[in-house]
């Protein structure tokens, strides 16, 4: 959703012809963990531990798969 050349423009403040190279550091940003964006892999690793024996016992609760985007806390990392 976020590979698209509107979407590198937003993160680069508007620079025309912006690459996803010109916003992987904004993207990064984003994010507690420093790393750019989730892998569609991240998702259906989740879905095959819920779906497995090993969660059997995962009641009522919310699993965020997002690199620690929603952490109200984040703590800012180096963009070097």
């Amino acid at each position: 959703m976020v590979a698209n050349a509107k979407t590198y423009e937003m993160f680069t403040g508007g620079m025309k012809g912006a690459t996803l190279d010109d916003a992987f550091d904004a993207l990064k940003s984003m994010n507690a963990m420093p790393i750019p964006w989730i892998q569609p892999g991240d998702f259906s690793n989740a879905v095959v531990y819920l779906a497995s024996d090993e969660s059997r016992y995962v009641t009522g609760v919310v699993l965020p798969i997002d690199a620690g985007n929603t952490w109200p806390h984040k703590i800012p990392h180096s963009v070097a």
